[in-house]
């Protein structure tokens, strides 16, 4: 039913538990693929370049966000592709997802930083309402 799977990651635990959901609905179907993406939110990442030190360090960090779910995806043999995009987070997600035409999107309930969810609402909550496609939003 879901071969074109769209798996927004943040390094987040809600996020690990999305990946586990995306790919147990992949596996239910031998055509799926799901595609990761985490997205550098722009108005965070002056801060992030100056807290990482280096570009190799920074570069480790998001590595290591992206780690988990990479490794979830393959222990279920899960075929994938990992994009990294930059922008507001919300708005990215939906933009990759409506130009991509997913059959689902699957995305974690709350992110790293659930302070701004709780002030400006949640990005889940974004693609949510402007996804063309179906969204799954994992606690």
């Amino acid at each position: 039913m879901f071969s074109k799977i769209l798996l927004a990651t943040d390094g987040s635990e809600h996020a690990s538990r999305a990946a586990e959901k995306a790919a147990t609905i992949a596996l239910s179907n031998s055509d799926s693929k799901v595609t990761m993406i985490y997205v550098i939110d722009v108005s965070t990442s002056k801060s992030d370049v100056l807290s990482a030190g280096s570009k190799e360090k920074l570069e480790e960090n998001r590595k290591r966000k992206l780690q988990n779910a990479e490794e979830i995806l393959t222990e279920n043999n899960v075929e994938y592709e990992v994009h990294i995009l930059r922008g507001e987070p919300g708005p990215t997600i939906v933009k990759y997802a409506n130009e991509n035409q997913y059959d689902l999107v699957v995305i974690g309930s709350r992110g790293l930083n659930s302070f701004q969810e709780m002030v400006l609402g949640s990005v889940s909550h974004k693609v949510a309402k402007r996804a063309n496609s179906p969204v799954m939003i994992v606690k």
